[in-house]
């Protein structure tokens, strides 16, 4: 059967004819935590000929009981997607987590996926997985209910780094406090962004420093400052190393813009035009921003931070 790379609803797998492997969880970020959950639904599906499928939710479930207090995401419903497929899960279903939802009882909480799911053989969970209404469903109540229905239920411990949990949560303090190795090493692969280039005011250029500028605000935003980075213009096949600022400019901007823009600073020959996307991997923490006395003071901080970046890139 024909799968699709992205599902809103679980239509795409109700008349599978292949058991299910399912995995469940927010899967922001989809870190090494969460591999720990998806990778066995995967293997199991390619050992007994299945389908591998991953069960997030969009909105954050903290949306809707919080609002715009709720949960800011690392990444978009977009990137989780390629991420998830990225790691091997066939069928990605993003269910939107309303109040219906939310107020399946815990107890037929799994009887409603093998109502959508029919082929459902086996779920996937962390052990902390908490559902139904008023989330009371744990690692206990879904056991029960898979053997009565027949369906095999895996409870996978956290992973731990350090001593400590690994955990979305972590993750979103590490990027708001710059600590990129930290990010990196949690999520096992390097953050990333990526965009389209627009114009800029073109300071940059003017001063000997011209970026690439991507219009980029994530919902958890990574703390203002330069970084070390690598990025690839899409279509290249090279990534280039390079230098960038992530912020509101307040040099340039009479005290900061109100939305941020990532600039990117190519320490290598490269060439981009406006309007083509680029992917921009986040290696290492330079300064905070800060708003300089003039241009010029900005431009000879730039030349020293580039300076320090070729160090770490180059030679490190």
């Amino acid at each position: 059967m024909n799968i699709p790379l992205q599902v809103s609803d679980f239509n795409a797998l109700k008349k599978c004819d292949k058991p299910i492997h399912l995995a469940i969880g927010v899967f922001d970020g989809v870190h090494l935590g969460h591999l720990a959950v998806i990778e066995p639904a995967v293997a199991s599906a390619k050992d007994n000929s299945g389908i591998s499928a991953a069960l997030t939710f969009d909105p954050h479930p903290s949306r809707l009981f919080k609002g715009d207090e709720g949960t800011d995401l690392i990444m978009s419903l977009k990137t989780k997607v390629a991420r998830l497929h990225g790691v091997g899960v066939d069928v990605v279903i993003a269910k939107t987590f309303d109040q219906a939802f939310a107020s399946i009882s815990a107890n037929a909480f799994l009887s409603y996926l093998l109502e959508q799911l029919p082929m459902l053989k086996s779920v996937y969970v962390g052990k902390n997985f908490r559902f139904g209404q008023g989330r009371v469903g744990d690692i206990v109540t879904l056991i029960e209910s898979g053997s009565a229905l027949g369906i095999d239920v895996w409870s996978i411990d956290r992973i731990k780094q350090n001593g400590l949990p690994i955990s979305s949560t972590r993750i979103r303090e590490a990027l708001r406090a710059g600590q990129v190795n930290l990010v990196n090493s949690l999520l096992g692969y390097r953050y990333i962004s990526e965009g389209t280039v627009i114009k800029g005011a073109q300071l940059g250029t003017k001063i000997g420093f011209p970026t690439m500028n991507l219009l980029w605000s994530p919902e958890c935003k990574p703390r203002y400052g330069v970084y070390a980075v690598r990025f690839l213009i899409d279509g290249s096949g090279q990534w280039k190393k390079g230098i960038a600022n992530f912020g509101v400019r307040p040099t340039v901007t009479d005290g900061g813009a109100n939305e941020p823009l990532l600039e990117v600073h190519s320490l290598e020959d490269c060439k981009c035009e406006l309007d083509e996307r680029i992917q921009v991997e986040w290696v290492a923490f330079i300064r905070d921003e800060k708003q300089f006395d003039s241009v010029d003071a900005l431009k000879d901080q730039i030349a020293q931070d580039c300076q320090s970046v070729k160090n770490l890139l180059f030679n490190g």
